[in-house]
């Protein structure tokens, strides 16, 4: 008996010293994906009520946790800056987007008082990884691997799903220009899917370095000018002739449903100067129908992409422990005006097709308003978090919750130290908080105000009051 007991006691205590050496060499350190997509409306995804089919995003939000109410900042270049660093855009230096206004919070790239989600995990012994858009100050020379990414395959801006001789068809591997038909690329390639198989080949790396690693994984899609498949435009071509009057009622009813909203909200009416689908001839009830096939085309692909991931950490058995943030940077896009924009064909690199105010309605429902504002439609966005080993089934979250808080999740995650100081310079603290209480279900964090700025739209938020400014108006 007495022996039996000291094999269980040393059992035990090897058993604790293991769990202890895992804990300082990082080995029980979960890997950490952040997937971003550009442009896309609260409303697009099946899972927060959208008849676009996106089974892949759907099913990781049956398995993770779904927050109702989580913020951008309503433009991308902002958006990216707060995200990567977990402080408000204007104290990065990027308040509005990446050209030099001369002004401190304007200066349209990341300032040396902060610090990126890279070059804090660096420090605890992340593999740190983009792919995609950076977007936060190429042009003046801040670059993924100036800050922090140790691997990176990424376009300075977007705008760019086929290999073209556009301007914005410039790719960086590593810091470095490469041609569109680089022999590392595989042939004919189309963004969404380059993007991902780039992650996929960085994950490798980090598994052959025996590290965990953190992914930035930035789509352009379904940012325009819209472009996808004949493939897939032809599998959701004619379903949209119905309209947007219609369309938007039925996700405003699978909302409700879902629980994403609550029976005492309204959705927002139909803008004045978007016609009634009724109004309009067979012509441009056609035409209508084409532009938003396009649009969730380019939306299924990214939920197929993501799948790839999926599926890819899933051969790797490191699924269980890889922790996936999903969201958009803004919300739908009402540029090019009511009557959006198809210049050219959609399935080729030269063409320009916007999705505009009509269909961005729809996109953004139940909400008011679009990317540039700081209304709901321009800030709100899905998130979903999906990690296996801690959050067993899907859950929604009433928490409000903002883009800054991403930076102190990941290094609480990652078991890392924000520094007071980094290349000599003073780092401002961060101003998000850790969303690991609610990962590991305790819906509650601390009271805070929350705020937005941009382009003289403005917001405040405390508690469940939001004060909104559209614009500035003249003297």
């Amino acid at each position: 008996m007495r022996n039996s007991v000291m094999l269980i006691a040393v059992a035990l205590a090897t058993q604790f010293v293991t769990s202890l050496q895992a804990v300082r060499d990082g080995s029980n350190k979960p890997n950490i994906i952040i997937i971003m997509v550009d442009d896309m409306g609260f409303s697009d995804i099946g899972c927060y009520g959208g008849e676009i089919p996106t089974p892949s995003l759907d099913r990781l939000a049956a398995g993770g946790l779904c927050f109702r109410q989580f913020y951008n900042t309503g433009r991308c270049c902002p958006t990216r800056a707060s995200l990567l660093t977990g402080l408000y855009s204007h104290q990065t230096g990027i308040g509005w987007m990446t050209r030099d206004q001369k002004s401190p919070g304007y200066r349209g790239f990341l300032n040396d008082n902060c610090v990126t989600i890279a070059e804090v995990l660096n420090g605890a012994g992340y593999f740190t990884a983009l792919s995609g858009k950076w977007h936060v100050g190429q042009n003046h020379g801040i670059t993924p691997s100036s800050r922090g990414f140790r691997r990176s395959f990424n376009l300075p801006a977007g705008g760019v799903y086929y290999a073209s001789e556009r301007p914005k068809c410039r790719l960086y591997l590593n810091g470095e220009q490469i041609a569109n038909d680089d022999f590392r690329l595989p042939e004919n390639w189309y963004g969404t899917d380059l993007w991902t198989e780039f992650g996929i080949r960085f994950i490798d790396e980090a598994l052959a370095a025996d590290a965990p690693f953190f992914l930035y994984l930035a789509h352009i899609a379904p940012h325009f000018p819209l472009q996808a498949s004949r493939e897939d435009i032809d599998a959701v071509r004619g379903k949209y002739l119905r309209g947007w009057d219609e369309l938007s009622h039925e996700r405003f009813k699978r909302q409700l449903k879902s629980g994403l909203i609550s029976s005492e909200w309204q959705r927002t009416e139909r803008p004045a100067d978007v016609k009634a689908w009724a109004s309009l001839s067979a012509s441009e009830k056609d035409r209508f129908d084409h532009l938003m096939a396009v649009y969730a085309a380019v939306i299924i692909r990214m939920d197929k992409s993501v799948g790839r991931l999926v599926e890819a950490l899933r051969e790797r058995d490191i699924l269980r422990d890889t922790v996936i943030f999903f969201l958009s940077d803004n919300g739908g896009n009402y540029e090019s005006g009511s009557a959006g924009r198809t210049d050219g064909d959609p399935t080729s690199a030269d063409s320009d097709w916007f999705c505009g105010k009509s269909w961005a309605w729809l996109q953004n429902t139940p909400f008011r308003e679009y990317k540039h504002f700081n209304h709901e439609g321009g800030i709100a966005t899905p998130l979903i978090v999906h990690w296996p080993a801690e959050i067993g089934r899907s859950r929604w979250t009433d928490v409000p919750a903002h883009v800054i808080d991403l930076m102190p999740t990941c290094v609480e995650l990652a078991g890392a130290k924000y520094p007071e100081s980094f290349k000599c310079y003073d780092i401002l603290p961060p101003e998000g908080l850790s969303l690991c209480p609610l990962l590991r279900g305790v819906d509650e964090l601390a009271e805070r105000d929350l705020f937005w700025e941009h382009e003289g739209n403005a917001a405040i938020r405390r508690g469940n009051f939001k004060l909104v400014r559209k614009g500035l108006r003249s003297p």
